[in-house]
């Protein structure tokens, strides 16, 4: 929420007067100037949650269910550091993936930015 905050209050005025000088709506300023020119920095926040998310996925396995915890936290109580680092591993990869996937979104979703 605070990217998609920062998203819309950075895009540029000069964008804005410029939507209001055409004639545009509210509802199409927002939809055609704003939200496109906030797109990327809204993105960089769903990347951010998602590896948080991903990141923490293992703590499932203290309450019971099922995730890579099955690996780590025994791995860790046991003292066997191959299947601890399996299961850290998987889930760095796994957030890694997910975050070049959110990438290549981005980059295809809006080409015009860096």
């Amino acid at each position: 929420m605070r990217n998609t905050y920062a998203g819309l209050i950075g895009v540029p005025d000069s964008l804005l007067e410029a939507a209001n000088g055409i004639g545009m709506t509210k509802a199409q300023r927002l939809r055609q100037v704003e939200l496109p020119n906030a797109w990327p920095v809204m993105l960089s926040g769903i990347r951010i949650a998602m590896a948080i998310n991903v990141g923490t996925a293992p703590l499932a396995f203290l309450i019971g269910a099922s995730s890579y915890g099955e690996l780590i936290f025994p791995g860790i109580y046991l003292n066997d550091f191959p299947v601890l680092i399996l299961g850290a591993v998987a889930t760095a990869l796994f957030a890694l993936i997910l975050d070049m996937l959110l990438a290549a979104l981005g980059r295809w979703l809006s080409p015009h930015a860096l």
